[in-house]
């Protein structure tokens, strides 16, 4: 309210207070704003119709429901806030208000309740990271209050006794939980993401997923990661590469020449077993005879292929993945670069177990997700298989030279 009465250089300075739907955005704001706003500075009475508010200085002040995003358009705005975003549709604040703030400069804030890992979540996590690399300088900020420091103690302990751990916690404790069945559950952001080493002459491992939308890599290597005691090594994510739209695999094998030209070591490559039969392979042959030809220029005979004979069971898989994130005797050997392989993390925690299944992931439930952490299982269910005594089968695929 105060940086609307302030205006701005604009003539007409405009501002808006959007919700979910407009019957929303008027019962959270309509009568709040008429009662905080002088009726020195009104230019005439409040709109009902309209629910706009116009000051004599020029400023406007609009309540907005956005369940059609596209009525933010048309017109430019000099600020705003888009409360229970969450509940928004993905593509409002990308889509609609951005570009409409856009021609002013302006601000917006994105408020609300955690409502699981969607849209807001990413928002999120892009505000934290901008501003760990950025500080000062960065143009998002993430700002988090609990219900613990605005309502009294005995609230708090009721809800805490009414609710379960994961409902009290976004709702009092504004987390981002993910409600549905993890497929990889032992995953913690605060344990597992870390800032982690490289060493340009130990093997560098290329975990392939062939997939088109997105086309990804995970790129890996095996070192002492942080805490570990002298001697012992695990798994450490060191980069991707995330093609969202429209790749194929000389796409994704080109970025990764082009990332890792200087690595002087040994360079190994894993992945899914059928060759993408599904991707580059319709038109062009075995992705594996792609990816040979893309990447042997590159790394020359240091390269070589580590493709099972068939893929191992999708449980057994997601079973190594999970041992290697933290064994039962909560050892943990995998960690991933959060700032050079961020939608590693993003699949971490994002990907899910059909409900009602016998452990298979869902591959319906957002179709960005699955690909990078498959690939990287691939690699961990080859090289640490759970079952020492039935590893899975490894060899070279047919024709291509080790």
């Amino acid at each position: 309210m105060l940086r609307a009465i302030a205006g701005t250089n604009f003539d007409v300075p405009r501002f808006f207070a959007a919700a979910p739907t407009r019957e929303q955005a008027k019962r959270i704001y309509w009568a709040d704003l008429k009662a905080m706003v002088p009726s020195a500075l009104l230019a005439g009475r409040p709109s009902e119709t309209e629910l706009t508010i116009r000051l004599i200085h020029g400023p406007e002040i609009y309540v907005v429901g956005l369940d059609r995003p596209e009525r933010i358009e048309g017109q430019p705005w000099d600020g705003g806030i888009l409360d229970e975003y969450a509940n928004m549709k993905r593509g409002a604040w990308p889509e609609h208000v951005r570009p409409a703030l856009a021609d002013r400069l302006g601000w917006c804030d994105l408020i609300g309740v955690p409502e699981g890992r969607n849209h807001y979540y990413e928002s999120d996590r892009k505000a934290k990271a901008m501003m760990a690399e950025r500080g000062p300088a960065s143009e998002w900020g993430s700002y988090h209050w609990k219900s613990a420091d605005i309502l009294p103690p005995s609230e708090i302990q009721a809800a805490r006794r009414d609710l379960d751990e994961l409902t009290f916690q976004q709702e009092y404790e504004a987390s981002f939980v993910n409600f549905e069945g993890r497929a990889y559950y032992p995953f913690r952001e605060d344990t597992h993401c870390r800032k982690l080493g490289y060493d340009a002459r130990q093997p560098l491992i290329f975990c392939f997923d062939f997939n088109v939308a997105p086309g990804v890599a995970v790129v890996a290597q095996e070192q002492r990661l942080p805490g570990m005691s002298e001697g012992r090594t695990g798994t450490g994510v060191i980069g991707e590469v995330h093609i969202p739209r429209n790749s194929n695999t000389p796409a994704v094998c080109r970025k990764l020449a082009a990332d890792w030209i200087d690595h002087v070591g040994p360079v190994r490559c894993y992945g899914d077993a059928t060759g993408g039969a599904g991707g580059s392979a319709k038109v062009a042959g075995s992705d594996w005879d792609l990816i040979k030809a893309e990447l042997r220029p590159a790394f020359g005979q240091r390269l070589s292929f580590h493709v099972p004979d068939a893929n191992p069971p999708e449980r057994a898989r997601i079973n190594a993945v999970n041992t290697r994130l933290k064994s039962g005797d909560e050892a943990i050997r995998l960690m991933v670069d959060p700032t050079k392989a961020p939608n590693v993390v993003k699949d971490f925690e994002g990907v899910r177990l059909l409900s009602g299944g016998s452990g298979e992931i869902d591959k319906k439930a957002d179709p960005m997700l699955t690909h990078a952490t498959d690939a990287l299982g691939y690699y961990i269910a080859s090289a640490f298989p759970i079952d020492a005594r039935k590893p899975v089968q490894r060899g070279t695929f047919p024709h291509m030279a080790r």
